[in-house]
């Protein structure tokens, strides 16, 4: 399994997780927003499924790929806790210049 790290290091990878986050989408729609080629969204789309961060369904002929938001989680988790600590630092850093 990929790096989801080394996926996202990608903008064209990033926007392609927001495209699919609301609706599974075939490499076909997707190229449609990109300036890409079809083989550079399914190699894009490779990278992300890889990493864990896309999922692929298989219906007939046609493959459909969305968010796997349970792997996505961990990569969430890790800037909410960075996030969280870092705004608490700063709210006690500015409670304390009040007084």
């Amino acid at each position: 399994m990929g790096s989801p790290w080394k996926a996202l290091a990608d903008d064209s990878r990033r926007q392609m997780l927001l495209l699919l986050k609301d609706q599974e989408m075939t490499p076909s729609q997707i190229r449609t927003r990109f300036l890409l080629t079809l083989p550079a969204v399914s190699t894009h789309l490779r990278v992300l499924k890889d990493a864990g961060l896309v999922v692929e369904r298989r219906q007939g002929k046609y493959r459909f790929y969305s968010v796997n938001f349970e792997a996505l989680s961990d990569v969430v988790s890790f800037f909410d806790g960075f996030w969280e600590e870092r705004l608490a630092k700063h709210k006690g850093s500015r409670t304390k210049s009040v007084k």
